[in-house]
């Protein structure tokens, strides 16, 4: 796990990060070597990057109900990670939120 954390403290001093690291945000994710299950998603939304916690919101409720899962067992890291493909809420767009930067 001390593999896990130097690359958390990585990624919130990456040149690209800093803005997010300085305004108090960690990256968002979810990740054990024991997980069963890897979920890949976008970038969090706002609800998620605010309360800390992956798929925080109405589209984790739709996941978890779709996958027949409980919200305790979805959030146990020994079953699921959940990586997105940037860490960081993106900000908003004209219709909806932005994409995850590249």
């Amino acid at each position: 796990m001390k593999a896990l954390a130097e690359i958390k403290q990585q990624m919130m001093q990456d040149e690209s990060n800093l803005t997010y690291t300085k305004n108090g945000h960690e990256p968002l994710y979810l990740v054990s070597p024991h997980a069963r299950i890897l979920i890949v998603g976008q970038a969090p939304g706002i609800k998620a990057q605010t309360s800390r916690l992956t798929w925080n919101d109405l589209s984790g409720d739709r996941l978890r109900s779709w996958l027949g899962v409980s919200r305790d067992d979805f959030y146990n890291p020994e079953l699921f990670g959940m990586l997105p493909m940037d860490f960081y809420y993106p900000g908003k767009g004209k219709s909806g939120d932005l994409p995850p930067r590249k």
